[in-house]
């Protein structure tokens, strides 16, 4: 039995195709990991990083204001930031929640200087 050429192609238009169309167009981009040993193969830690963030979406629900979208996103900074500083994050936010009342005036108000 004689096997054609036909028989092993894949439609250009098929997804397999399409993926098969995306590698070779995008193969030196896929290959710089072989050359920059710091160049992940993958982007699982990226993931990690964003997973908190990407499960408190639920959450987002019930920020009704701009203030309160904004508050949220202060606390997955900090958060991210302590994370990456080597820190717990529950551990760190309560410091911080113990120290900053000792740096507020009459008012309220914290001079930013103060926070460095």
């Amino acid at each position: 039995m004689t096997s054609k050429k036909s028989d092993y192609t894949v439609p250009p238009k098929s997804k397999t195709g399409q993926g098969l169309n995306f590698v070779i167009n995008q193969e030196k981009y896929l290959r710089i990991f072989l050359e920059d040993g710091d160049v992940p193969i993958d982007n699982s830690a990226s993931e990690r990083a964003i997973r908190t963030f990407c499960l408190g979406k639920r959450n987002w629900m019930f920020h009704n204001t701009a203030k309160g979208t904004a508050a949220s996103a202060m606390v997955y900074s900090i958060s991210e930031t302590a994370k990456l500083n080597h820190l717990r994050p529950y551990y760190y936010f309560k410091y911080i929640l113990a120290q900053l009342p000792k740096l507020c005036d009459e008012k309220g108000n914290i001079d930013p200087e103060k926070l460095d």
